[in-house]
């Protein structure tokens, strides 16, 4: 292991910084759901009439993907306890999530505030943004974690 790979179990201060991010976005997007379910509830116009369907989708996908996007960050800081990882690749993985995090949920929320006959508006443009860097975080993860495992299983096979 080189000196910029942090080990199993060792000190992660990234692992406590995506906790918060990932407890604090369940807690704020679950709110945004409460808040649809209660835009639902009392009949309020501006979500539920008919003319509004894009609204209703996009603020819906942006709670969705918002309430998985800290689910993911949840996952990623016990994935930190369990395995080692490149410093580069940590940092690397720790801001295209926080980027996609930011960029996916809020897109669906902006595509959703203002919109063009059934077309969400402009900001459903940092979508694919998002995507694009939650893709770039779950393979640098998995990348990371197959490397390990291959070096871990020759290590054994070595010792036999």
């Amino acid at each position: 292991m080189s000196a910029d790979t942090i080990e199993p179990g060792g000190h992660r201060p990234d692992s406590r910084r995506h906790l918060l991010i990932g407890w604090w976005s369940v807690f704020g997007f679950g709110a945004l759901g409460l808040s649809l379910e209660l835009l639902h509830g009392f009949k309020v116009g501006a979500y539920l009439d008919a003319g509004n369907e894009t609204r209703r989708l996009m603020w819906t996908l942006a709670h969705a993907h918002g309430t998985l996007l800290g689910l993911v960050h949840i996952a990623f800081a016990a994935t930190l306890g369990l395995v080692s990882i490149a410093a580069d690749k940590l940092r690397l993985v720790s801001r295209t999530l926080v980027g996609a995090s930011v960029l996916l949920p809020g897109g669906f929320f902006l595509g959703g505030v203002r919109f063009y006959a059934g077309d969400p508006g402009i900001g459903v443009a940092l979508v694919p943004a998002g995507a694009a860097l939650l893709l770039v975080a779950a393979w640098t993860v998995a990348r990371s974690l197959g490397r390990r495992a291959n070096a871990a299983q020759g290590a054994k096979r070595g010792h036999r």
